[in-house]
């Protein structure tokens, strides 16, 4: 099976994701920037979590570029991870509510550490397929910056209960690791291309 159709589906998948995020932001109910100050939590939980589907959606179409063909492996791989991933606006929806509450907190480290999870398992079963001499493989490496991500989370949850804003920051701060540009992928590619050449 070619990648088009997995790629499809998966945008699609995450555009849903994120407009459901954004149903669930609230209106500010008044008339001056004070009414602001209620719904801020919900806003900014909606602002992190919709940088983590961008997160994920950049990083998956890296992915299955540097991927030549898709098994069963690689599509129950992806299934796995698109359902973490949806379960992302719920628990946006719930922690913005209770202004960061130390349960919502920890519950919305749940899906994300299990989408991590899920995002190393998916890279195992594109590596399986492609093989470990492949541009991805070069691509990944050690993945540091992966196995990182799940120790943050795993910290975070129950840090939650004792100090929910820690791990608020601990969410952002993964995210920032994320949003600076890995250019992995698109080095090995352009490698890839040049030897070829």
């Amino acid at each position: 099976m070619g990648r088009g159709r997995l790629e499809a589906f998966s945008d699609g998948v995450l555009a849903i994701i994120i407009t459901i995020m954004v149903l669930e932001l609230k209106v500010p109910h008044g008339e001056d920037l004070g009414a602001l100050k209620e719904i801020l939590p919900g806003f900014l939980s909606y602002v992190m979590s919709f940088v983590y589907i961008g997160i994920y959606w950049n990083n998956h179409h890296h992915f299955l570029q540097a991927t030549t063909s898709v098994s069963g492996r690689v599509l129950w791989a992806n299934l796995h991870l698109l359902f973490w991933l949806s379960l992302i606006p719920a628990a946006t929806a719930w922690m913005g509510e209770s202004h960061f509450a130390p349960a919502p907190t920890a519950v919305y480290g749940v899906p994300l550490l299990m989408a991590a999870l899920a995002w190393l398992l998916l890279q195992y079963a594109i590596l399986a397929t492609e093989g470990r001499t492949s541009v991805l493989a070069e691509a990944l490496g050690k993945d540091v910056k992966g196995k990182l991500s799940l120790g943050l989370y795993a910290a975070a949850i129950p840090l939650a209960f004792v100090q929910p804003r820690v791990s608020g920051l601990i969410y952002a701060l993964v995210a920032c690791i994320w949003l600076v540009p890995d250019r992995r992928v698109e080095h090995a590619l352009e490698r890839k291309e040049t030897h070829h050449a």
